[in-house]
């Protein structure tokens, strides 16, 4: 794996767990049925599957104080991942990439009860 992609996996994980915080109530209503447009994903199942579970979960779960921060962890995976979906040395290891983020995602949005 490269050092630039497993650096960009990490400073990732690492604003998703300084913006997550403990939830101050529980909203576990009707899920967002709300999916990026064609354009926006990034071409990898791996991503676009993990993007789009963590887009519901925070529109479903997360009360809306916490919701602006946790977006912009999504708008910058979906950036980052499409600039290295487009790159032919970095596109191969994408998927894993997003499957660890995935991983790391689904422990610390524990809190919101999302279903993965």
């Amino acid at each position: 794996m490269s050092k630039s992609l497993l650096l960009m996996v990490c400073m990732l994980a690492s604003v998703l767990v300084l913006a997550c915080g403990a939830p101050t109530n529980r909203n576990a209503d009707a899920p967002s049925t709300a999916t990026a447009p064609a354009g926006d994903q990034v071409g990898i199942v791996e991503c676009d599957n993990f993007i789009n579970a963590y887009e519901t979960c925070v529109s479903s779960k997360v009360p809306e104080a916490g919701r602006a921060n946790l977006r912009a962890s999504v708008a910058t995976w979906r950036t980052e991942w499409k600039k290295l979906a487009d790159d032919p040395q970095t596109r191969g290891s994408l998927a894993a990439a997003c499957q660890r983020q995935r991983e790391l995602t689904m422990t610390s949005m524990k809190a919101y009860n999302c279903a993965w």
